[in-house]
């Protein structure tokens, strides 16, 4: 089972969350919180493996507490549920940690396809806001030249994580062994000073800064 923390401060949209997610199988929601400090304070006490975060909230909101999240409850994932699919909440929240972004007319498959995924390491984004970061890249410099110290192969790499893809993935994509691909991306994080996959595509993207 994975075990699920609902963040919301509207009530009846952290009761149907609960309801819809419930659901489901191999889901479980395990608390729910009405802002970002009861999230950071259930996520300590009952060690979510994810948090479904809204982001704008009273109190402290969902990009703080995401990254807040990141140091006090590392092993919890953040995907995020929000209304809002402009660039500067993506930013915020992909700089913050958030291994997933979806928007509220999302529906379960969905919802519960992307708690899988961040639960397994990999991030998941709405279709429309996956297309539009892939098509921001196309605006920007490569990762070979905005980070003249990857390898080109490491540039690669780090372009095929932009895309949402897992270590396996890549290793079928780029036929190389997991291992391998392994080595890659700790040494893609080591270079970039990047703290996990989220903060990668944010710096990769111009979403936060090196």
């Amino acid at each position: 089972m994975i075990r699920i923390l609902v963040v919301d401060d509207q009530a009846i949209v952290r009761d149907g969350l609960v309801t819809v997610l419930g659901l489901v199988p191999d889901l479980e929601v395990v608390g729910e919180a009405a802002n970002g400090v009861e999230a950071i304070e259930l996520s300590v006490s009952l060690d979510p493996d994810v948090v479904l975060m809204d982001l704008r909230m009273p109190v402290l909101g969902g990009a703080d507490a995401t990254a807040r999240l990141r140091a006090e409850a590392p092993r919890s994932a953040v995907v995020v549920l929000t209304t809002y699919g402009d660039d500067a909440s993506i930013a915020a929240a992909l700089a913050a940690g958030a291994r997933g972004y979806l928007t509220k007319d999302a529906g379960r498959e969905e919802i519960a396809t992307a708690v899988r995924s961040a639960a397994n390491g990999q991030m998941t984004f709405a279709r429309g806001i996956g297309e539009r970061i892939i098509g921001n890249l196309a605006t920007q410099p490569s990762p070979r030249e905005r980070f003249p110290q990857l390898t080109p192969r490491e540039a690669e790499v780090l372009d095929l994580i932009v895309t949402g893809r897992a270590n396996a993935q890549i290793a079928t994509d780029l036929f190389l062994s997991p291992s391998t691909v392994k080595s890659y991306v700790n040494d893609i994080f080591a270079k970039l000073g990047a703290r996990d996959r989220a903060h990668a595509i944010a710096l990769a993207t111009g979403r936060a800064a090196s």
